[in-house]
């Protein structure tokens, strides 16, 4: 039975999510999308359950009544049929109650904010790398998480507490007014008391919760980020300025903490004030009622019985309230994140690229990365299939930013980049970056094993194809010798968090096994064997030469001796095409290149040089 109910609700659907509204109430309705007809029967259980609660009271002061002026000996014969009606209510309670509880905890409990995280998380991986640079990853994965448990709270709290309270006060109204119309006044008056308290106290407590939220993902991204970059803070000598750092935001936590509790403890003392309250006029008004003889003892039993549940029950409704507020904070704090546009998106009807001889050629590309200064400027090249050229320039020359563009990480801000004649732009993403295999200097591994990290190339290789792959990169030697606390071994053994338990040379050599095996028409090379060794560099070299044999290759490399025998050598300085040609002419021409040549210490290009 309870296995039936968790299949209902699909926690991953495969269509790709749309990008949510903005607006607070469009993003929850957003977020409903496909299971509102179980959020809907959510609702309507909760308030048969809290109409059928409030009328046992109802039934508690008619019984009391019966027992007053019925004598024992005659009480079933004149109440007899009325008496029977109790236990099968009781009884058919427990369906409703097992109807509401199955549906809420194994329909929507698990599968609703899973589904949530899922389409979140797509949507987040669906960003651009400039989006990536302005935010913490702990900060964007807390985001994720909170806010989708943060939208199945307020979906739960509401159904149960706003909807189910309100129709159990209206069923108590309508039992305490059947008895007599005045016994409503207390209650009434209480309520609007309460609804006073909560005005005042809860949005102060939603505004204090959507604080906190950012300061609690604050806090977990800082944390995270030391986490990640552990290595270079250990090798500052500076994890006392890290947990400095990271207690500056726990400190920010702390301040909106203590003026929630502040809250939280006021409300309280009033609640409480106002149920005493309750308690002290619905009880004072049946007694004088009864003394005049205008209501029976039952009418006492059950408005007191109502009074001391809504006693129990005010303060849970705090706490419910509270809770919905805190969670709309949260919420709203990840709105923020979760609807920004992706700024590189597919166009409408964008194809597939279909690469069948490998040209690349730029048109007239300019663009900058948001500011008055262009990186690249009216840069035009092109690629013959098969051609393998170098880019020269100093350090923010913009041949790294051309390389991203290529790969459509950024969007050009006029011009076009052709492959094969066709506009990337009017492409798919993934498409495209299919047809294009990459080494880049910072080589980032996924924590998995050896065989997962070189098979993310073509997911589909085999294991005779993977170890192949391995060998072309020299990596086989080390691979056979890796393991980790798990005990697993060589290809099965996991790499650490980015990689971080191989040295840079290694990671590299996965990073070539990986391109390898992917094996793509056009091959991009940002100082791909930076972090090697002279020795293990040639024989890298010698599998790079194969893997470029009929290949358009673009190389980067501040060692220039690594890409002087390239076809052609095109001289950035910035964002611009200054020199080109092979090696030798442009040593001839004694300009740019030249000088650069001429500098180099150790093979390395200078930082600086003078014109």
């Amino acid at each position: 039975m309870f296995r039936a109910f968790e299949r209902l609700l699909h926690p991953y659907p495969e269509a790709e999510p749309l990008l949510p509204p903005k607006g607070f109430f469009a993003f929850i309705c957003a977020c409903t999308q496909g299971l509102r007809g179980y959020i809907a029967g959510l609702a309507l259980l909760s308030a048969a359950i809290s109409a059928y609660e409030a009328f046992l009271f109802g039934l508690l002061g008619r019984i009391v009544d019966w027992l007053g002026q019925v004598p024992p000996q005659r009480l079933w014969t004149e109440q007899g049929h009325m008496l029977t009606v109790l236990p099968g209510v009781l009884v058919a309670s427990i369906a409703l109650v097992a109807m509401q509880t199955i549906l809420k905890h194994q329909t929507l409990a698990i599968n609703f904010p899973l589904r949530l995280r899922w389409n979140f998380h797509r949507l987040m991986l669906g960003q651009s790398l400039a989006f990536y640079s302005d935010e913490f990853a702990g900060r964007i994965t807390t985001k994720v998480m909170q806010t989708a448990l943060a939208v199945r709270e307020m979906i739960f709290t509401t159904t149960e507490v706003i909807i189910g309270i309100g129709v159990y006060f209206i069923t108590i109204l309508a039992l305490a007014g059947s008895f007599d119309a005045r016994l409503m006044l207390p209650f009434i008056g209480w309520f609007v008391l309460y609804l006073g308290g909560i005005f005042y106290f809860v949005p102060r407590l939603g505004r204090v919760g959507k604080m906190q939220a950012d300061a609690r993902s604050l806090m977990t991204g800082r944390i995270t980020d030391a986490y990640t970059n552990i290595s270079t803070v250990k090798l500052f000598s500076h994890t006392q300025r890290e947990a400095g750092f990271a207690r500056d935001a726990m400190q920010e936590f702390k301040t909106t903490g203590y003026r929630q509790m502040r809250l939280v403890s006021s409300f309280e003392i009033v609640n409480h004030a106002m149920v005493v309250l309750l308690i002290l006029a619905a009880c004072g008004l049946s007694l004088l009622l009864w003394t005049r003889g205008e209501i029976g003892i039952g009418a006492v039993a059950a408005v007191t019985a109502m009074a001391l549940r809504i006693s129990g029950m005010s303060h849970w409704i705090m706490w419910e309230m509270t809770s919905l507020f805190e969670n709309i904070g949260t919420v709203q704090d990840g709105i923020s994140t979760l609807t920004r546009p992706r700024q590189v998106v597919d166009r409408p009807g964008a194809g597939q690229l279909q690469v069948t001889r490998g040209e690349v050629r730029f048109e007239h590309a300019d663009f900058g990365y948001g500011g008055d200064r262009k990186v690249i400027d009216d840069f035009s090249v092109t690629v013959k299939p098969g051609e393998k050229i170098g880019l020269i320039g100093r350090s923010g020359a913009g041949k790294s930013t051309l390389v991203n563009l290529l790969l459509r990480f950024y969007d050009l801000d006029s011009g076009r980049i052709l492959i094969d004649g066709q506009d990337i732009a009017q492409v798919t993403q993934d498409s495209l970056r299919r047809h294009i295999g990459m080494v880049t200097q910072d080589t980032s591994l996924l924590h998995r094993s050896v065989r997962d990290n070189i098979a993310y190339g073509r997911p589909g290789a085999s294991q005779q194809e993977i170890e192949q792959a391995a060998r072309r990169a020299e990596a086989d030697g080390f691979i056979a010798d890796l393991g980790d606390l798990h005990g697993r071994r060589g290809y099965d053994a996991h790499v650490g968090e980015r990689g971080v338990k191989l040295s840079g040379g290694q990671r590299q050599r996965i990073a070539i096994a990986r391109v390898m095996l992917k094996d793509a028409p056009i091959l991009l090379l940002d100082e791909a064997t930076s972090a090697l060794d002279s020795e293990v560099e040639a024989a890298i070299q010698a599998s790079l030469n194969t893997l470029m044999q009929g290949k358009t290759v673009i190389a980067i490399a501040h060692r220039l001796s690594t890409i002087a025998a390239m076809d052609r050598l095109i001289v950035m300085d910035d964002g611009r095409v200054v020199e080109e040609g092979d090696h030798r002419a442009l040593l001839a021409r004694g300009g740019l290149y030249a000088r650069l040549w001429a500098h180099q210490s150790g093979g390395f290009l200078g930082e600086q040089v003078d014109d």
